[in-house]
């Protein structure tokens, strides 16, 4: 592994950070960078895991000191998460995700569209429609098992159930999107290190990135709030979903 690479895989993790801290989809930088470095799909996805969780955790921490996260509120939902999510990745390596693959993309298409003609969509806070045990059961397991399973989009799904069902403001949404991305990365991340899927030298390089990335990113979300990362957020999910019908179609 050269130099150039290593620099390269730097700033993609740096890139990936900023982007997943404030509205997720940094995979769709660095899974493919590391793909580009040679390594094969399921080591990448491993060394992904690995780099991504440092990122998050670091976004995680700003989001909190920011105090913009009620651990109370979003305990029992990482708890669920963390469980689902762990199952979800060990299912993956036992069987195949295609179906997933051709309905995701349309998901998140939806998602954006309702986003960008939802203007006022998590401006202030609502009440709830669904009681913190219910939304942690919910959506703990169903997106804790998602993300282990297939992953892409997540946050979005995830940020918009903490607005439609807990009645979050975007940038609180955010900071519970971050909290459980992050469990479900530990928990997907102890599979992949268990089965020998993570390249550490690679991983320790992006690492380096995703803490700058991860902290910028947090910073000027937190700065900017909800219509900063609003606009962040569609970009976003438009282009995971045009990755994702390429990928499926090309």
């Amino acid at each position: 592994m050269t130099w150039e690479i290593i620099a390269l895989l730097f700033f993609a993790g740096l890139s990936a950070g900023f982007i997943d801290a404030i509205a997720g989809g940094g995979g769709l930088i660095s899974v493919p960078a590391l793909l580009a470095a040679g390594l094969p799909p399921q080591m990448a996805l491993g060394t992904n895991k690995m780099q991504s969780t440092w990122g998050t955790l670091m976004a995680v921490r700003k989001y909190a000191k920011a105090g913009l996260v009620s651990w109370p509120q979003v305990r029992l939902t990482v708890l669920v998460t963390f469980v689902f999510a762990w199952l979800g990745t060990w299912t993956v390596t036992q069987v195949s995700n295609e179906v997933l693959r051709k309905i995701v993309p349309w998901l998140l298409l939806g998602i954006a569209f309702y986003v960008l003609l939802s203007p006022g969509l998590g401006k202030v806070s609502k009440s709830a429609r669904l009681g913190l045990v219910g939304f942690a059961w919910l959506m703990g397991g169903v997106l804790g098992f998602y993300d282990g399973f297939f992953g892409p989009g997540t946050g979005a799904f995830w940020a918009l159930a903490c607005i439609a069902l807990l009645g979050l403001e975007l940038t609180r949404a955010t900071a519970f999107t971050k909290v459980v991305n992050l469990t479900s990365n530990i928990a997907s991340l102890l599979v992949f290190v268990i089965s020998d899927r993570v390249h550490y030298p690679i991983a320790f390089a992006m690492i380096a990135g995703q803490l700058i990335g991860g902290r910028l990113g947090a910073s000027m979300a937190i700065r900017h709030g909800a219509p900063f990362i609003r606009v962040i957020f569609i970009t976003v999910v438009f282009a995971m979903v045009v990755k994702l019908l390429w990928d499926q179609f090309a």
